[in-house]
């Protein structure tokens, strides 16, 4: 290992709303990722959420990013996709599933322009199977991908930039109880006792 890539500093970036089902998934890795492994000071794990132009500072700090998203592909539900580099603004300006990642592309942008994209971008996406669902958690089928896609994070981590993190034997912490993925998805009220498609007064037809 070089001492470049000893000092590198990588931000492993999960993006996406966990109130909308599959969309939540680059949190959730993350949240695997951090209850599996602890990292060393070079790595850093960031629940991006949605918070779009707030991430900018976080770039253009990393010397290496690795994002974690659920991304329209136009593949089979399910099908992990690992794009890298030039091809990560191509395809979230082609392929977006959501307003989070018009944000995102935003940013790739203004790291360009300021000449402060990372030497190296990775993405490691998943093909969404639903996401019109408030409150929902993964479905089945994207649940099933999430140790998949963390271990190609530890892979991506290993492989580019040299780094091997430590097994945890305790919790992590980087998402609080409230709303981890066993609790949030375990804890969800029932379609009577909350609108899944918004307030009914809105939603209500007007009267002649």
């Amino acid at each position: 290992m070089d001492d470049d890539r000893q000092l590198a500093r990588i931000l492993v970036l999960g993006i996406g709303n966990i109130l909308w089902a599959d969309e939540g998934f680059g949190v959730r890795v993350l949240e695997a990722l951090d209850a599996s492994h602890v990292f060393p000071e070079a790595v850093t794990l960031l629940d991006g959420g949605t918070q779009g132009l707030y991430l900018l500072p976080y770039l253009e700090e990393a010397d290496g990013v690795v994002i974690v998203d659920a991304v329209d592909y136009g593949l089979v539900p399910g099908t992990l996709h690992i794009l890298a580099d030039g091809e990560v603004p191509a395809v979230l300006a082609a392929r977006k599933v959501s307003l989070h990642q018009t944000g995102f592309q935003e940013i790739l942008g203004l790291l360009a322009l300021r000449g402060k994209t990372p030497a190296r971008i990775v993405l490691v996406g998943v093909q969404p199977e639903l996401l019109d669902d408030y409150g929902g958690g993964l479905t089945a089928t994207i649940a099933a991908q999430v140790e998949p896609a963390a271990r190609k994070v530890l892979d991506i981590l290993k492989d580019e930039f040299g780094v091997v993190p430590t097994p945890r034997a305790g919790e992590g912490s980087l998402v609080t109880a409230a709303v981890g993925r066993q609790s949030y998805e375990s804890e969800r009220p029932s379609a009577e006792a909350a609108c899944r498609i918004g307030d009914p007064r809105v939603l209500a037809t007007p009267r002649s």
